[in-house]
């Protein structure tokens, strides 16, 4: 086992001398020096230690990583979610180095004055075309992946398969061409990422406390006469003034959009009667939640009600089943055929009974699901962090009640962490 990951948490992501039969602390946004808190420097220390010793377990010498989730992970470097789908970053974790990274522009020399924990020499300017709006013609992708190749021949690892997770395929070639094999490194990082270390689980602990807030919010705003969209606007504010880096998207969806699913929110009008469901996917500190809750405005039929209790106990099936070394399969063999709740097979239906790991990235490992996980199960781990969410139609052929809930594996079970009372309907301003 790496020392590295020894010294920095524990390596199955918790950490020793914390109580873990006790509540799991939802600290506060601030360092404080009267408690222990998030300790930044230990969460750097697990991360790249993490990152190392996935890498040394498999056949590659190296990783080159444009996955901002990933560059983030290994190098404690972020720029803004504007830089997420422009592929304008990268970084370089090659076998026994420290990482290298390409940044824009003056980001660059920004790292080197306020990241310590990287070389400052590894800090570098780097640019290989924003998608492709500079052509390859124009040499950027040739001039980096000829810099790369120089870097892991003076690293002795040339000659072994470089780990990439997502590229452009021009900068795919100018690889190739430089003499270097590509392989596939996303997994290489999805493995050291799954296990969380004690200050990962605090930061998505706060996450989840944030959204706590929202639905309080949301179930205060639901009368009629509200859109959805005015839901997700109060919603966002929320977050971003309680230190939300990234609202990623919140679904609202309401009355007669419940069933199916749309997976959106649209300028719909609250109405009496109406059952609502809401999802909050949002980060702090780079971590993520997805967390799910329905309500009824005013009142509720019969039929609203049983789909929500059946919602419910599929849900808490799943949750009874979640503790070390269970496999996913196992658990979502208590979940619904996809026939038996209205869909034509699994994928038609995938999402909607569905398991998936939190991190810096909404999804991560283990994924459960039914399309996936009956023929390629996962083992549950101590130190995984996932969202258990389950999805069921009413009889009147229009309502639907969706239900989440985030869970921590710890070594003596599971404990959730999404706190807003869902146990049973909640009526919103009922009549």
């Amino acid at each position: 086992m790496d020392e590295i990951v020894r010294k920095s948490g524990h390596a199955d992501g918790l950490d020793p001398h914390y109580q873990w039969d006790r509540h799991l602390p939802a600290w506060g946004a601030m360092g404080v020096d009267f408690e222990a808190r998030v300790d930044f420097d230990r969460l750097r220390r697990y991360r790249i230690a993490r990152a190392r010793q996935a890498l040394e377990q498999s056949e590659l010498g190296a990783l080159l990583l444009f996955d901002v989730n990933n560059i983030r992970y290994v190098t404690s470097t972020k720029i803004g979610e504007w830089e997420r789908d422009k592929l304008a970053r990268f970084a370089l974790l090659a076998k026994g180095q420290e990482p290298v990274l390409w940044d824009f522009g003056s980001a660059a020399v920004h790292h080197r004055l306020y990241a310590p924990w990287l070389l400052k020499e590894h800090c570098k300017a780097g640019l290989i075309g924003l998608r492709g709006t500079v052509p390859p013609s124009a040499g950027l992708m040739k001039r980096h992946a000829e810099e790369i190749a120089a870097l892991l021949r003076e690293a002795g690892v040339a000659k072994l398969p470089v780990g990439v997770d997502i590229i452009e395929p021009p900068m795919l070639f100018e690889l190739e061409k430089a003499g270097l094999k590509i392989a596939d490194g996303q997994q290489v990082m999805l493995s050291a990422r799954e296990l969380k270390n004690v200050d990962e689980i605090a930061l998505l602990n706060r996450a989840a406390a944030m959204v706590d807030g929202v639905y309080q919010q949301i179930y205060e705003e639901l009368k009629p006469g509200a859109r959805e969209n005015d839901i997700v606007a109060n919603a966002t504010r929320f977050l971003y003034e309680h230190g939300s880096d990234d609202v990623e998207a919140i679904n609202a969806i309401s009355g007669e959009r419940c069933n199916p699913h749309p997976h959106n929110f649209t300028d719909r009008m609250i109405r009496p009667g109406d059952q609502a469901f809401f999802d909050v996917l949002q980060s702090y500190m780079g971590y993520r939640t997805c967390y799910y809750r329905t309500f009824n405005v005013g009142r509720a039929t019969p039929a609203q009600r049983d789909a929500y209790k059946q919602c419910r106990e599929w849900l808490d099936q799943a949750i009874a089943l979640i503790k070390p070394g269970v496999s996913t399969d196992k658990v979502c063999s208590v979940w619904p055929k996809a026939p038996d709740f209205g869909f034509p097979d699994e994928m038609a239906a995938f999402g909607l009974q569905f398991g998936h790991g939190l991190g810096l990235a909404l999804h991560e490992r283990p994924i459960i699901s039914r399309v996936v996980s009956m023929q390629a199960p996962m083992e549950i781990k101590t130190g995984m962090v996932f969202a258990l969410e389950t999805y069921c139609p009413a009889k009147d052929g229009f309502s639907a009640a969706r239900i989440e809930e985030e869970v921590v594996v710890t070594d003596k079970g599971h404990t959730i962490i999404s706190l807003f009372p869902a146990e049973e309907l909640p009526i919103a301003n009922e009549y």
